[in-house]
């Protein structure tokens, strides 16, 4: 009896001491779990997990004027595949931008709103057929998230001025399904059904907002579940849109008008409205978008250099590495223009979240469209730096996740939901009005 009694106090014994040893190794684990996590570790966990979406790029443009192919390593771009991995980028809207003089010309002399078009949409097949390991063409919501599943890039595609469309909403229906999903109803001109902003010089003023066309245009829009998109527009062009909609808009690459006075940005009152609107406006990286003081230097000169900028242009058409090298010369020998502190465009996301509300800001680079970033950014490779300055001011991951691409993707849902409760199909019951001449 007493030999089972040392032998069961044993056993007790030995298995007691397994308990203390790994009692002492759950401390330790629970105290490492409990160590605070840094804010760089923070952002960096948030940035991947979040959907980014970027409202706009215009790399499609530099690879039709000089076949570049986003597999090549570029400093003189600022979108390669090799960067969008970097930068975490999840859906990218490819700008299918059709430049307003082009409407004045015929197509034989290099005109032709549509066919530019065209062309623009063939480029960017023709990027994500070359790399499909990492480019997927995105036409959905449901396949932007695909897109993150699978660790590609979703690529989409959106209309740069509505004069694309050459006033037919046959076209309209065809660019949406070649993949478009969004249309700038104007570019800086002011087309036959809606007025726009301009850019420079007094701007032209035809419809004081929409024509009836235009309004029909926004409602055939809205009915197949195709963006409309107010950035470059009026002021009265915005407004009449908001009357009109019956599902939310966008500004896909729009800045703060209150923070730089610029009248392609938007003021608190246009910003309120497209809050009550449920739209989102995605934030321009321009400097001169950005910075009141980068604007007025700009201008100044732009007064002294503008036209050996334009002779620059037309010189090196077709070859962009050749004319980033020639502006970069240009500017070089005059002064220098002022760096906007990259903090200016956190300015610019934050005033935004805070006039019309967390859930209606997000991001429209305009990469490879602009020549000046804030410094510090020199391409889609510095998107994390938007999510660590983010986390610095006090966002919770929940509206940092809203604003990189969970905002824009409550709008497409939107949208998407809004075309198939009206039961039509896309061309059957498409509308046949036009323009009476």
């Amino acid at each position: 009896m007493k030999r089972r009694i040392a032998l069961l106090a044993g056993l007790v014994l030995a298995c007691s001491k397994p308990t203390e040893a790994t009692g002492t190794a759950t401390s330790a684990s629970a105290s490492a779990s409990a160590r605070a996590e840094t804010i760089d570790e923070r952002a960096a966990r948030v940035h991947r997990q979040a959907i980014i979406v970027d409202g706009h790029n215009d790399i499609p443009s530099v690879m039709l004027s000089s076949g570049y192919d986003l597999g090549t390593p570029s400093t003189k771009t600022h979108t390669d595949l090799a960067r969008m991995k970097t930068g975490g980028i999840t859906g990218e809207f490819f700008s299918i931008y059709v430049e307003g003089d082009l409407a004045e010309k015929p197509t034989v002399h290099g005109g032709g709103p549509l066919r530019r078009a065209i062309d623009l949409i063939d480029v960017t097949y023709r990027q994500i057929e070359r790399h499909p390991k990492e480019l997927m063409l995105a036409t959905s919501a449901a396949e932007i998230r695909k897109a993150k599943q699978e660790g590609k890039v979703a690529v989409l595609m959106g209309v740069e001025g509505g004069h694309a469309i050459e006033n037919s909403l046959y076209a309209l229906r065809t660019l949406h399904r070649l993949g478009c999903r969004y249309m700038t109803l104007t570019h800086s001109n002011t087309n036959e059904w809606a007025d726009s902003a301009g850019f420079s010089g007094p701007p032209v003023v035809k419809h004081h907002g929409l024509s009836p066309f235009g309004e029909e245009v926004v409602r055939e829009m809205q009915r197949i579940g195709m963006l409309v998109d107010i950035s470059h527009t009026s002021d009265e062009t915005f407004w009449a849109v908001m009357k009109i909609a019956k599902t939310p808009v966008i500004a896909s690459h729009s800045s703060s008008r209150a923070l730089a006075d610029h009248r392609r940005n938007l003021t608190d009152d246009m910003l309120k409205g497209l809050a009550k609107n449920g739209g989102v406006a995605m934030v321009n990286f321009w400097s001169l978008f950005l910075s009141k003081e980068y604007g007025a230097a700009a201008a100044k000169w732009f007064a002294k250099n503008g036209k050996a900028f334009e002779e620059l242009r037309a010189k090196h058409q077709g070859d962009h590495a050749a004319l980033h090298d020639a502006l970069d010369k240009l500017k070089a020998e005059g002064e220098p223009l002022p760096k906007v502190p990259f903090s200016v465009l956190i300015d610019h996301i934050d005033h935004i979240a805070k006039t019309a509300g967390v859930d209606h800001v997000g991001l429209g680079s305009d990469f490879d469209g602009v020549d000046a970033l804030p410094d510090g950014l020199t391409g889609i490779d510095g998107l994390p730096k938007i999510t660590l300055e983010l986390m610095k001011r006090g966002y919770s991951d929940e509206d940092v996740l809203k604003i990189l691409g969970g905002n824009f993707l409550r709008v497409f849902e939107a949208a998407e939901a809004y075309a198939k409760s009206t039961g039509t199909t896309l061309s059957g019951d498409g509308s046949t009005r036009r323009i009476k001449q």
